[in-house]
């Protein structure tokens, strides 16, 4: 059973190399780099290494979470999610595709997800160019090597980012041979199947420096039918110099991906890695190339930019349950549901005699809804930075443009099918034509041209206090061009000035406090364009039939914070303190409707995201010790009424009444970790041993936001790992997940069974379906470092 959405990741590249020998020529290049690559020449000081990684030169970077290239690769392999969850209480995963490289990243109750249907509220920028997919708005965490990251820093929210950054901005930066020179390769193997490989190498001469990544990954999935693989790549050369400087880089991706996505609760109880309907794949192409000068124009001011271009294709194939089945009138003809419950016929679609069909008494129709998107997308970033003395302390002025552009090609087709004994949905080979009933194909283009101007300084107004002051006024255009018909022709324009203001104040070296206000706003994508009709629901994957418009939304957020370190006991103590309130106006929802596999977006009015984080970091000696809680309050601060069929507590309309402060579902109100390592000898060996504490309480079924049922339970998960020197520079490393073999979810929504009868699980009635988390999964590897 596919969840909302497409899965939506990768590109063709527009030089015609495809991604794969691309990847392939990245890992031959790295692997055999000289030796020499990890003696690194030693850049002058009047060297300036491009550090363009958003708009603003990323301000308010005091309070910033920051993970970097050490932390990533704790365990001995590079691996950015894994490192978000142990050291970020406020950041929770949620495997709604049942895949382990395609989470959606939920940070203070906002999204940022591969997925298309999530809210997205997270602009996420790749080296000062937006990465967020211009289609949906999504984020591909899979697309990018994490060999290839140098640092990911977690940003409030404020104007200058732009679109999306209800909840902050997600910055991700990438590692050049002038700051990260040497070489590095690990290879590992573990349970279901799993495999991986990664290198990087990189070396600066003075002035000119490259460094190139490679990853590989493939597993057969913890669940049934779930193989996955994926290969991606990274490129960067450079010239820093005295005065001016210029990098370019190559992000490549092949990846062919398995998400099966949520089960029902009774399923998984019998049998806890199987899956509902299969197959959920989708099979993507990426590759983005960029340009990053720099200017210095005196000792105070200089010029820095990004340009990108990047080509995404993605071909996905689900296939899932329809309210398929013989019409009433016509025992040999077929008919699917419409949104009144009444038949509509599904023109020269005949009935499939039960013996050719599948072994169940009865079949069990469904069908494989196939797409191909196509996006072509290119954009630019420049601004002039000036730091320069002012009063007591240095004003740092950052003054730009923003433009970024895209254009998806997307087309889909629907073939009945039926399923098997095992629930796979296998096609009769008979294509739904445009009007034949309320499912049928689709062929459409959509244009996003999205401008922004933006000013952000940081004014010294008395010694230890400053003000930070943002302004973006942000542009957007989106055109639909439906190929078929008219229903999905339409443009929308939306225009918005955002300001934005903190104080910090550094009340002496161990205390700083801080206070600031910001508005930020995301326009709906034209994916929710596409799909913002009660009267014309989308399927889960092909959900574009409709146009009309959606308003934008609107975020205005309150912050308090404070921040400070110390010396107790040979301990160095370090720690930061935040308070949020982030409130939505013109929040958009995606809300299930009353036809099986197929939804809507809409305004769902006000929603409020409030709460409190503290993080602590201590270090003594070879201990290192990284704990932090999160409490989230996200509520809706409108009664309004939902659609939500298959909630049990639903009325006759399949309607829910939700009320001022009811949950929010999908959000974890309390998240804490805990991680401890230690660095010692065992002889002559050097050995590194730790683990960390993941705990989430429970969150609010999606469909409930009426908090109706009960939530989905939390869970806490023990991770182990370690490393033992075997030569210098080479460890055998090892790591082991969910030591305890906890059974837990991180996120539910609710199914419909129908006449469907579950092989494993003869007597399942409940509509509660979950996303299951993985099982106890170990790693054993070689990690290389020079």
């Amino acid at each position: 059973m596919a969840v909302h959405g497409e899965q939506q990741h990768a590109v063709i590249p527009q030089t015609g190399l495809c991604a794969h020998r691309a990847v392939r020529a990245i890992l031959t290049a790295a692997a055999f780099a000289p030796a020499g690559a990890a003696l690194a020449a030693p850049a002058g000081d009047d060297l300036h290494p491009i550090v363009v990684i958003a708009p603003g030169d990323a301000p308010d970077r005091d309070d910033a979470l920051t993970i970097d290239r050490r932390e990533i690769a704790r365990t001995g392999k590079p691996d950015v999610l894994a490192a978000l969850t142990r050291t970020i209480a406020g950041v929770t995963l949620q495997d709604a595709q049942g895949n382990p490289w395609q989470p959606a990243l939920v940070y203070r109750g906002f999204v940022a997800s591969p997925l298309q249907g999530a809210a997205q509220g997270l602009a996420a920028y790749l080296d000062g160019g937006r990465f967020n997919q211009p289609f949906g708005d999504t984020v591909g965490f899979d697309l990018i090597p994490d060999a290839a990251i140098r640092s990911i820093t977690l940003l409030d929210a404020s104007p200058v980012y732009g679109f999306n950054a209800l909840g902050g901005a997600l910055v991700i930066e990438t590692a050049t041979g002038m700051n990260d020179p040497g070489f590095s390769a690990n290879l590992a193997a573990g349970s279901y199947g799993t495999r991986e490989a990664s290198v990087s190498a990189g070396r600066n001469d003075g002035r000119f420096s490259w460094f190139v990544a490679g990853q590989a990954r493939r597993e057969d999935g913890w669940r049934a039918h779930s193989p996955s693989r994926l290969a991606n790549g990274y490129a960067d050369v450079g010239y820093d110099g005295d005065s001016a400087g210029l990098h370019a880089k190559l992000v490549v991706a092949d990846t062919d991906l398995t998400g099966n996505g949520v089960a029902p609760v009774d399923l998984l109880g019998a049998a806890p890695n199987a899956v509902f309907t299969w197959p959920d794949n989708a099979r993507s192409r990426y590759a983005r190339i960029s340009l990053h000068p720099q200017l210095s124009l005196s000792p105070q001011t200089h010029l820095e930019g990004t340009v990108y271009r990047q080509r995404l294709t993605v071909r996905s194939i689900n296939g899932d349950l329809a309210d398929i089945a013989p019409c009433a009138v016509d025992l040999s003809a077929l008919c699917a549901q419409d949104l009144n419950a009444r038949e509509a016929l599904l023109p020269g679609m005949a009935m499939v005699a039960p013996s050719i069909a599948s072994a169940m008494e009865e079949p069990v129709y469904g069908v494989l809804n196939r797409a191909t998107s196509q996006t072509r997308a290119w954009g630019i970033l420049a601004q002039v930075i000036d730091k320069r003395a002012l009063g007591s302390g240095t004003n740092h002025l950052a003054a730009g443009f923003s433009f970024d552009s895209g254009r998806t090609d997307f087309v889909t087709s629907v073939e009945l099918a039926m399923l098997g004994e095992d629930r796979r949905v296998a096609g009769l080979g008979e294509v739904i034509g445009p009007g034949d009933g309320p499912v049928g194909p689709v062929s459409l283009i959509a244009r996003s041209d999205n401008w922004g101007l933006f000013v952000a300084d940081t004014l010294p107004i008395a010694p230890g206090l400053s003000a930070e002051i943002g302004l973006r006024w942000n542009h957007a255009l989106i055109r639909l061009e439906d190929r078929i018909g008219s229903a999905l022709n339409g443009a929308h324009h939306y225009a918005r000035l955002n300001p934005g203001l903190e104080f910090d104040w550094k009340l002496s070296p161990g205390l700083a406090l801080r206070a600031g206000y910001a508005e930020t706003n995301r326009t709906p994508t034209p994916a929710e364009l596409s799909c913002a009709s009660e009267d014309a629901p989308c399927s889960l994957a092909n959900f574009f039939v409709a146009d009309p418009h959606l308003k934008a939304v609107v975020a205005r957020t309150l912050e308090l914070g404070a921040s400070g370190g110390a010396d107790v006991a040979g301990w160095r103590i370090e720690w930061l303190a935040s308070f949020y309130r982030t409130v939505n106006s013109d929040d958009i929802q995606h809300v299930a409707s009353r036809v099986r596999g197929r939804a809507y977006f809409r305004n769902i009015g006000r929603t409020r995201r409030q709460g409190l984080e503290l993080g602590v970091k201590a270090r003594r000696g070879g201990w290192r010790v990284d704990a932090s809680y999160a409490f989230t309050d996200a509520v809706s601060l409108s009664a309004l009424t939902l659609s939500s069929p298959d909630n049990p507590f639903a009325d006759a309309d399949g309607t829910i009444a939700v009320s001022r402060g009811n949950r929010l579902p999908g959000v974890p109100r309390h998240s804490a970790t805990l991680a401890i390592d230690h660095e010692t000898r065992i002889g002559a060996r050097s050995a590194t041993f730790g683990g960390d504490v993941v705990v989430r309480s429970g969150q609010v079924l999606i469909g409930d936001a009426a908090n109706l049922t009960p939530p989905v339970p939390g869970y806490m998960l023990v991770n182990l790992r370690g490393s033992i020197e075997l030569a210098p520079g080479l460890s055998l490393t090892g790591e082991v997940r969910n030591l305890f073999n906890r059974s837990y979810a991180t996120v539910g929504t609710f199914g419909e069974l129908g006449d469907l009868t579950l092989a494993e699980a003869p007597g399942a009635s409940s509509p509660r379906f979950y996303g299951p988390g993985a099982p106890r999964r170990w790693t054993l590897g070689v990690a290389a470092r020079f």
